[in-house]
C-alpha cells in the first residue's frame, strides 16, 4: 500500500515575513492520518486552525493567503510547495504571526526543515486526485492572455512559460518542464527564489508591502540586470520559481494530483481559479489509492532524500 506521510518529530524555524517584515516563529509538527496540512495561529487569544484547502484561499495578490473567519495566514505557497515536493500529507504548522517566514525566498529552507524532522509513513492509504478530463481556465485576451490547465496523466508533471519583457529575465530560460517521476524536486526546483523589480518594490513598500524583502531573500532587478552579487542559482531560476509556486498553490487542493499541469503567465489567482473549477467539475476527476505500490507512478513510492 502507498501510505500517507507525516513528520517523525517537530522542527522549528524563525524568520521574517516578506510583506509584513514581522519576526515569525514556525513550528512544524506531526499529525494523524487524513489531517492534511493545518496552519494553527497560536498567537491569538484562542488558537485558530486554518486547514490548507483551495476554498480557504481568501486573497491571491502577491501570495496565497488562507483564512478561517478573521484569522489569516499569508504567503503559504513555498511551504506548501516543499510539502508537495517531498510528499508530506499531514502536518500541523504552528505560527505566531499572520505570515509564513520568507527565509531565503525559495522552498529550500522548508525542504531542509522537513528533512531534518524526518518523514514517516503512516498506516493509511495515500489518496490522490486523478484527472479524468481536461480542465482549463484563462484570463485576458490577446497580449494580456494568461491560462492554466490540468490534463489526465499517470504521474505529476508541470510545464510553465513566462513572458516578462525584461533584459535580465529574457536572457534566461522562459519555459521549463518538471516531472516528479524523473526529476528531483529538492535539486531541480526547491532552490529557485522569488523575484521582483526595484520599481515595484518601492511602490509596494509605500503600500506597506515587501517590508521584509531584500537581496538575501529574493532576486532583485533594476531596469536592466540582476542586483544580487551571487547571480542566479539556476540558468532558468525565474520560470523554475513559477513551477515552485504552482506546486504550492495546487497542493492546496488537499491531496496530491495525478495530472499534467501546464500554464502560460499564470499566478496565484489563476492557479486557485483552476482548483475551484476542478472541484466544481466532479466528472473531471476521481480519488484513487494504490494498494500495490508498483501500480503507482514511478517516483511516488520512495521517500524523498535531502540533496
Amino acid at each position: 500500500m502507498l501510505k500517507q506521510r507525516t513528520l517523525k518529530s517537530l522542527t522549528r524555524a524563525v524568520g521574517v515575513g516578506l510583506h509584513s517584515g514581522q519576526r515569525v516563529e514556525l513550528t512544524l509538527r506531526p499529525a494523524q492520518p487524513d489531517t492534511g496540512i493545518v496552519f494553527r495561529r497560536v498567537d491569538l487569544p484562542e488558537p485558530v486552525d486554518i486547514v490548507a484547502t483551495a476554498t480557504a484561499v481568501s486573497d491571491t495578490r502577491l501570495a496565497s493567503t488562507l483564512a478561517n473567519g478573521n484569522a489569516k495566514v499569508h504567503t503559504v505557497e513555498h511551504l506548501m510547495s516543499a510539502c508537495a515536493g517531498l510528499g508530506v500529507d499531514n502536518m500541523y504548522v504552528d505560527i505566531n504571526a499572520e505570515e509564513v517566514p520568507i527565509l531565503d525566498g525559495s522552498a529550500a529552507s522548508f525542504v531542509f526543515l522537513l528533512q531534518s524532522a524526518g518523514i514517516e509513513l503512516q498506516n493509511a492509504p495515500r489518496r490522490f486526485i486523478r484527472m479524468l478530463k481536461t480542465v482549463e481556465v484563462q484570463d485576458g485576451q490577446g497580449a494580456t492572455r494568461k491560462w492554466a490547465r490540468l490534463e489526465p496523466y499517470h504521474g505529476y508533471k508541470l510545464s510553465f512559460e513566462i513572458e516578462f519583457d525584461h533584459p535580465a529575465v529574457d536572457a534566461t530560460g522562459q519555459r521549463v518542464m518538471f516531472d516528479m517521476s524523473t526529476g528531483s524536486y529538492s535539486k531541480d526546483i526547491a532552490r529557485a527564489r522569488t523575484f521582483g523589480f526595484t520599481k515595484d518594490v518601492e511602490m509596494m513598500r509605500a503600500n506597506g508591502l515587501a517590508l521584509g524583502g531584500g537581496l538575501d531573500n529574493a532576486i532583485v532587478m533594476d531596469d536592466y540586470k540582476v542586483l544580487n552579487a551571487e547571480g542566479l542559482r539556476y540558468d532558468d531560476e525565474f520560470v523554475k520559481h513559477k513551477i515552485l509556486d504552482a506546486m504550492g498553490d495546487l497542493y492546496l487542493i488537499g491531496k496530491p494530483l495525478l495530472a499534467s499541469y501546464s500554464a502560460f503567465r499564470s499566478g496565484h489567482a489563476l492557479n486557485n481559479l483552476l482548483l475551484r473549477e476542478l472541484l466544481s467539475r466532479t466528472d473531471a476527476w476521481e480519488v484513487v489509492t494504490f494498494e500495490d505500490e508498483k501500480l503507482a507512478p514511478s517516483g511516488f513510492a520512495q521517500l524523498a532524500r535531502a540533496w
